[in-house]
């Protein structure tokens, strides 16, 4: 079934072009310098096969919600979905929105110079611009309230959010928004998983960032519970 996403107007901005490019479950929202549905739509087939092909031959690929190593054989993004998987201490499979955005966006910027890819709240960026990206936190008093500000030396870079609250991702805490960002979008993936997965209330939200903090290539994070917010690292907030 359908869901509309009415989030993604939090990041949509001036100077480009904003389109959906849809295969099965995978749903896209890309911003680039012109429409690049026909350039987006070939590596979102070929990066789904390789995850499909792979979980075909290695079933726990798909289920395990603990870090398991790849083959040998495996693709790159298979690969580095297990290393980002086994940083944050998750299932590989915690990766997966990330790692579709991250290497969709890298093939675009063949197209544009700048790029945003969202796949189901997380985002692969890449600007020349300063740039706002809201947070969604359900019926936080604080969602749609506050933006990540992302300048351009900060990217290209992931920015990736879990919740326990919103959405059908799989997440064993409360957070109304846990948010990552990285130069590695699959490690900003796996890791929002990790962090959501320590908030069972707001008293968890230091010792969850605390966490979080020890995870070589996390540059920050920020954590919202109803009406408390944490925030650890390079994150710079303004109004929306």
């Amino acid at each position: 079934m359908y869901q509309e996403r009415t989030y993604r107007n939090l990041f949509k901005g001036i100077n480009l072009e904003f389109f959906d490019v849809c295969v099965l479950e995978t749903d896209l929202c890309i911003g680039a310098s012109r429409n690049l549905y026909k350039e987006a739509l070939e590596p979102i087939k070929k990066y789904r096969k390789q995850i499909e092909e792979y979980i075909g031959l290695h079933p726990e690929f798909l289920t395990s919600l603990e870090p398991i190593e790849a083959s040998q054989q495996a693709p790159y993004i298979i690969k580095a979905m297990c290393e980002a998987a086994k940083k944050a201490g998750v299932g590989p499979m915690a990766a997966v929105a990330g790692a579709i955005s991250e290497m969709v966006g890298n093939e675009l910027l063949a197209y544009s110079e700048d790029i945003i890819v969202e796949n189901g709240g997380d985002i692969f960026i890449k600007t020349g611009t300063v740039r706002k990206v809201g947070i969604y936190a359900g019926k936080s008093p604080l969602s749609e309230k506050i933006a990540l500000e992302i300048s351009p030396e900060m990217t290209p870079m992931g920015i990736c959010t879990s919740s326990g609250t919103i959405g059908h991702s799989l997440s064993f805490g409360k957070a109304d928004a846990a948010v990552i960002i990285s130069k590695n979008t699959f490690l900003a993936d796996a890791a929002a998983t990790a962090l959501g997965n320590r908030v069972k209330s707001a008293d968890d939200i230091s010792s969850a960032l605390e966490f979080v903090s020890g995870i070589e290539g996390i540059e920050g994070a920020l954590v919202i519970v109803g009406e408390k917010l944490g925030a650890w690292g390079s994150i710079k907030l303004s109004p929306l």
